[in-house]
């Protein structure tokens, strides 16, 4: 049976841009201990999307909203000194899009939130806020 999915969930990895996918897994397996990824996609500075979980799967995105959520996040998200910023390529603003786009198409009542959008979440992820972004993205896309 399929899940039913309410939510599609952006993050960021909060790591530099140029951190590579096999570090930020690694990362998850070892230290984390988890056995499932963080997100379902992840985007490369250069707007390389990598799927890293089939949509069937469960992640570890928002603790306690997993079953019903999908999870996408840009490599990225902090300053040089460690603070949260938007520094999203225009190449991944772009997969973004197309990622939360096709989702949508396939989940068309599911809301699009950040990661700081859930209850108790206590961090500035995805360091943008989600909901105003994907309005604009929406527009554009019906243009």
């Amino acid at each position: 049976m399929a899940r039913a999915i309410t939510n599609i969930v952006i993050h960021t990895t909060a790591t530099a841009q140029s951190a590579k996918v096999e570090s930020i897994q690694s990362y998850w397996r070892n230290s984390l201990g988890w056995k499932s990824p963080g997100y379902h996609k992840l985007i490369e500075a250069n707007g390389n999307v990598v799927t890293l979980a089939p949509d069937e799967s469960i992640t570890n995105g928002v603790a306690g909203y997993n079953s019903n959520s999908l999870h996408v996040s840009y490599i990225g998200g902090i300053d040089s000194k460690g603070g949260a910023i938007d520094n999203r390529t225009e190449a991944q603003k772009k997969a973004m899009a197309a990622v939360v786009a096709a989702w949508k198409v396939k989940y068309p009542n599911a809301m699009v939130l950040g990661h700081r959008d859930f209850p108790n979440v206590r961090k500035a992820c995805p360091c943008f806020d989600a909901k105003p972004w994907w309005k604009e993205v929406e527009q554009a896309i019906k243009k």
